[in-house]
Parts: C-alpha cells; sequence; structure tokens
C-alpha cells in the first residue's frame, strides 16, 4: 500500500475541494461571458498578496478585500458610455498585474517567491489553507445550489429574467462575491495567472457533451478532479510545478472536447 507524504495530500484534498467548488461557478462565468471580467478580478490579487505580506498576515483575507474593491470599481466603470467595456478590462487588467508584481516585490522584499505567487505552489497547501478552501468552498456551493436557478436564468436572458422578478443587480453582486471568494481561496493552488483557467477549462470541455446546464456543471467537475489526479502525478513524477500541470491537464482534455465535437458536426 503506498503510503502518501502529508505535504501531497493537503495538495491533494484542497485541489479536488476546489475543483468540485469550481465547477459549476466556471460554467456561470461562461455563460455570462465573464471570463476576462475573472481574469482582470484575478490579477487584482496580486495586490491583495502584496498587502497581506505587508501587514504580516494570512493572504487569503487581504486578497478577498481587494478583489471585492476590484469587482465593484469594475461595475461603476463599466456604466460609463464614453470607453467601451472590453477596453476598461484591458487596461484594469494590465495596470493591476503591473501593480501587483511591483507592490508584491517593494512590499516584501527581494526574497518574495512571486513565482509562487504567479502560478501557485500546490504542494505548500498548509493545514489554515484547507480551512479556507473547504470552509470557503461549502459556503460558495451553499449559496450556488440555493441561488443556482436565478443564476442562470440571468444567464441565458437578463431582461426576461429581470421582468420575471428576479434582483439581477442582488444575484449579480452575490456572483461577483463567491467568484472573488472563490479566486482567493484558489491563489496559493494554482496562482493569480492560472486562476481563471482552473474556473474555466473544465468548463470549456464539458460544453460540447452537455444538453443541459446541470450535467455541463457535473461534467465540468469529473474533468476538474480527473485533471488535479492527472496533473499531480505529472508533476510528483517528472518534476514539474502542480499548479501548471493541473492546468495543462485541464487544456489538453478541453482541446480534445472541442475537437472532438467539431469533427463530429462536419460528418
Amino acid at each position: 500500500m503506498i503510503e502518501l507524504e502529508p505535504f501531497l495530500l493537503r495538495a491533494l484534498a484542497a485541489s479536488l475541494a476546489l475543483a468540485v467548488v469550481a465547477a459549476p461557478l466556471g460554467s456561470l462565468v461562461i455563460w455570462n461571458r465573464m471570463a476576462y471580467f475573472g481574469e482582470t478580478i484575478s490579477q487584482a490579487s496580486l495586490i491583495g498578496i502584496a498587502l497581506g505580506l505587508f501587514l504580516g498576515i494570512d493572504i487569503t483575507a487581504p486578497v478577498i478585500a481587494v478583489t471585492l474593491a476590484m469587482a465593484g470599481l469594475l461595475i461603476l466603470l463599466s456604466r460609463q458610455k464614453v470607453v467601451p467595456l472590453d477596453a476598461i478590462l484591458g487596461l484594469m487588467h494590465h495596470g493591476a498585474l503591473a501593480l501587483g508584481v511591483i507592490a508584491t516585490m517593494r512590499l516584501s522584499g527581494p526574497g518574495v517567491d512571486l513565482m509562487g505567487y504567479l502560478f501557485g505552489d500546490v504542494f505548500a497547501v498548509t493545514t489554515s489553507d484547507l480551512y479556507w478552501v473547504f470552509g470557503g468552498g461549502a459556503l460558495v456551493l451553499a449559496v450556488l445550489s440555493r441561488l443556482w436557478q436565478p443564476m442562470l436564468r440571468l444567464a441565458v436572458h437578463e431582461e426576461l429574467a429581470s421582468a420575471e422578478g428576479v434582483n439581477r443587480n442582488v444575484i449579480k453582486a452575490v456572483f461577483i462575491v463567491l467568484l472573488s471568494l472563490t479566486i482567493a481561496i484558489a491563489i496559493k493552488i494554482v496562482g493569480a495567472l492560472l486562476v481563471i483557467a482552473f474556473l474555466i477549462v473544465p468548463a470549456v470541455a464539458a460544453r460540447p457533451l452537455s444538453s443541459t446546464p446541470e450535467r455541463m456543471a457535473v461534467l465540468a467537475a469529473l474533468v476538474a478532479v480527473a485533471s488535479v489526479l492527472l496533473g499531480l502525478g505529472l508533476s510528483v513524477n517528472f518534476d514539474v510545478p502542480g499548479g501548471p500541470a493541473i492546468v495543462l491537464v485541464m487544456a489538453l482534455i478541453a482541446g480534445l472536447s472541442v475537437a472532438s465535437a467539431a469533427l463530429g458536426r462536419r460528418t
């Protein structure tokens, strides 16, 4: 019987939990066409990391605060009509990344493991991180299960859902809070640059194979779980970074899924 080291068990537990949480949320991100929005929020998490390191506290709470602040700012800026939203997202995306990198290096000193925060270090997950992942993940899933139908209806047809009584402002705000929380608890696993990929790539893989939204969320979770197992195996056996290995497997599965669906339609 193979005995797993404690650090590997923590990495496996955190990654699998995040895979299950990210699948339905990532599906909603795709349905709402908010991938670039989520990417911009994830880049802002570096500013929260710098703040947490500067204050000498766990980075999760500052990252949540900063990502929520960035989401609120993006919502406000999206209401102006001078510059298109995609241009605003491009501006904030690169600006937040640049500020986050500079702030992390300046406030934390030259010895900071910037690569770990950019791409994650799943094998450095601590017991405290597991509390955040399982506690935050349970909260996200509980809220999603309660508001799944309103969120889905808004994604399908926002105006119709609003006319039928769905409070789109409240539902959108809750969704953004859930997205920010998930990004914050995923930072140590896949890093600021790859966290949104962890959310949306399994959903991309599941979409061609799904006839209902619920089936897509379940298949996305299965793809994510399989990618975690294969990615961590790849990392352990070939000495490659864990987070990027997981995302690479996800991307390969998604590529095969989309390619097979496209070829199937031609025949």
